[in-house]
C-alpha cells in the first residue's frame, strides 16, 4: 500500500463532520486522509472514516508520537501511520500491525535512521524552513526509490518545484482543511489541488484521482 500523491491532513476536523469532509476529498480526487491525533476524539473520527471509506481510501493518524499510539490506531483498522519526528519504536510499530509508516525527518542523519528503522517513506517537516534546495541536497544520499512528502508550508502552487527537487507527493493541512470549513469549501480546494498536480505531472505517472493502495 502507498498513499496517494497528496495526504490530506484533518488537523482539528470533529467526529460529526468527518464523513462529510473526507467524502468531499475522496469526491474531489484526494483518497488518502490523516486526522491527527491532537484533533477532538480522533480515534472515533478514524474509526467512522475507516468504516464509511476504508474500501476506497487510505485512513490513517497523524502526530503519532509512541508505540501505545500506533497500536490505538490499528485498532480502528486504519493503515496509515503519519509522525513528526523519527522515532525507530513508532517505526516498529507500524510495520509489526502491517501499517504503512510516514515518520517525520529533517535531516539526513534522520533520514537515513528512519529507512534503516523500516519506513517505507519519508515526510519532511516543516518543509519550508528545508526548502525545495535541502530537498534535492538529501536525494543525492536517499535511495531513489524513497518516497518523500513534503509537508508543512506547502501549498499547491508550489508543486512544480518540489517536484523538480523530488517530491513524490505532499500532506495538505491548511491548504484543504481548517476546522469550521464546510464540505463544499474543502471540495473546491481540494479539486484546486488535485488541477494542480495534474498540471505539473505533464501527463506522466499517476494522478492523485487515480492512486489506490
Amino acid at each position: 500500500m502507498t498513499p496517494s500523491p497528496i495526504i490530506a491532513i484533518l488537523r482539528g476536523v470533529r467526529p460529526d463532520e468527518c464523513a462529510a469532509i473526507c467524502g468531499a476529498l475522496i469526491a474531489a480526487g484526494i483518497d488518502t486522509i490523516e486526522v491527527p491525533l491532537n484533533s477532538p476524539d480522533p480515534l472515533e473520527s478514524i474509526s467512522r472514516l475507516v468504516a464509511a471509506f476504508g474500501d476506497r481510501a487510505v485512513i490513517g493518524a497523524g502526530t503519532v508520537l509512541t508505540a501505545a499510539d500506533v497500536k490505538a490506531v490499528a485498532a480502528t483498522g486504519a493503515r496509515l501511520i503519519v509522525a513528526p519526528n523519527t522515532d525507530p519504536e513508532v517505526i516498529g510499530a507500524a510495520k509489526a500491525a502491517g501499517m504503512f509508516c510516514l515518520p517525520g525527518v529533517f535531516t539526513a542523519t534522520e533520514c537515513l535512521t528512519a529507512l534503516q528503522a523500516g519506513a517505507e517513506g519519508l515526510k519532511l517537516f516543516p518543509a519550508s524552513v528545508l526548502g525545495a534546495d535541502g530537498l534535492a541536497a538529501l536525494r543525492a544520499i536517499l535511495p531513489e526509490a524513497t518516497a518523500v512528502y513534503p509537508v508543512g508550508g506547502v501549498a499547491p502552487a508550489d508543486f512544480a518545484v518540489w517536484r523538480r527537487a523530488g517530491a513524490t507527493g505532499f500532506g495538505l493541512g491548511g491548504a484543504l482543511y481548517r476546522p469550521g470549513m464546510t464540505a463544499e469549501t474543502v471540495s473546491a480546494r481540494a479539486q484546486a489541488a488535485c488541477a494542480a498536480w495534474a498540471a505539473g505531472h505533464s501527463g506522466q505517472g499517476r494522478k492523485a484521482s487515480t492512486a489506490r493502495p
